[in-house]
């Protein structure tokens, strides 16, 4: 069977629809497709468009294809029609799920990784992110424009996690990325990768006890409904990459080129400054809602001594023990 023959008609006639870039395609008669896994109210999908509106205002002729709630798939999805440049071309990606492709990619999401708001927010503003965004294009044919988040994770589960010893055998779910098993079996947690759409239905029938997440997600999703505790571990600020196939990008005109890679940027901070804005008064909303009790986790401390060894190592193995101190000195 052929692999398109396969696919939902949304994505067949974002498929067909990309033969317009086959023999250079100018302004005039380009679209260009995003996907969102969530709805438009979500932090990730008001970037994406604040991004469609940034390049509509300096440049004329380019349509604006964005498909919401998961149309076009998961993120493990997304990835795979970025890298062949197919259905889709940009999105907002979590780092760890283009792990497949560039390996080190998941450095910039590592729990642990900022100390706080104000040390992520000048970490992505640096530029020191460069070598891992360049093996993602060299690897993945994918190009990051921009950085959205800020959202800071937290446990959520089906009971309450205040301490090392609750935390100790807890079954978690987390991203695909082996660092993130790594760092969660260092805190005593028995973390395992499921896929994203099936984290409700897995804490349901008792699979899993938890995942972790920021606030917007948990809300957006209705996880508080089988996850009503939320354990303030503050363990990730989210870093998630404005990102486009790089195989649309190279056939686009220049002057859109320049336009695009501008307002990647500065949909970026669009979006850190939103979803940093909205973690705490989306988390209060669900408190004051009665949806989610929240409580702090006993011995911080420990956790981040814990975790710092699974850092280095991980760092060398990549190669990126300077990347990794880089960041941590902004």
């Amino acid at each position: 069977m052929n692999y398109f023959t396969a696919l939902p008609k949304s994505i067949l006639g974002a498929v067909a629809a990309a033969a317009l870039f086959a023999s250079g395609a100018s302004a005039k008669d380009i679209t260009l497709r995003g996907a969102s896994m969530f709805d438009e109210e979500h932090a990730y999908t008001k970037t994406l468009q604040q991004f469609a509106e940034l390049v509509s205002a300096s440049y004329d002729g380019v349509e604006f294809d964005l498909r919401l709630n998961g149309e076009l798939g998961d993120e493990s999805d997304f990835v795979t029609f970025l890298q062949q440049g197919v259905a889709i071309d940009y999105a907002v990606m979590a780092p760890s799920n283009m792990a497949t492709f560039a390996p080190s990619i998941p450095l910039m999401d590592m729990p642990f990784l900022f100390r706080d708001l104000e040390h992520w927010d000048t970490a992505l503003a640096s530029g020191v992110m460069a070598p891992l965004e360049a093996e993602l294009l060299e690897k993945a044919n994918i190009r990051v424009i921009g950085y959205a988040g800020g959202g800071v994770r937290n446990l959520a589960s089906a009971d309450p996690i205040k301490n090392i010893d609750e935390l100790t055998g807890h079954k978690m779910r987390v991203m695909g990325a082996p660092i993130q098993a790594q760092i969660f079996s260092a805190i005593k947690a028995a973390p395992s990768a499921i896929a994203y759409n099936e984290v409700y239905n897995a804490i349901q029938t008792g699979v899993i006890a938890g995942f972790e997440n920021e606030a917007a997600s948990i809300q957006n999703l209705k996880f508080y409904e089988v996850s009503p505790h939320i354990t303030l571990t503050r363990h990730a600020i989210t870093v998630r990459p404005i990102v486009m196939a790089d195989k649309t990008f190279q056939k686009l005109p220049a002057d859109l080129q320049a336009v695009i890679l501008q307002a990647g940027k500065d949909a970026g901070a669009y979006g850190r400054d939103l979803e940093s804005t909205q973690d705490g008064e989306k988390l209060q909303a669900m408190v004051d809602a009665g949806q989610v009790f929240v409580s702090e986790f006993e011995d911080r401390d420990q956790l981040l001594e814990l975790v710092v060894p699974v850092q280095d190592a991980y760092a060398a193995e990549l190669g990126a023990t300077e990347l990794l101190e880089a960041i941590r000195a902004q």
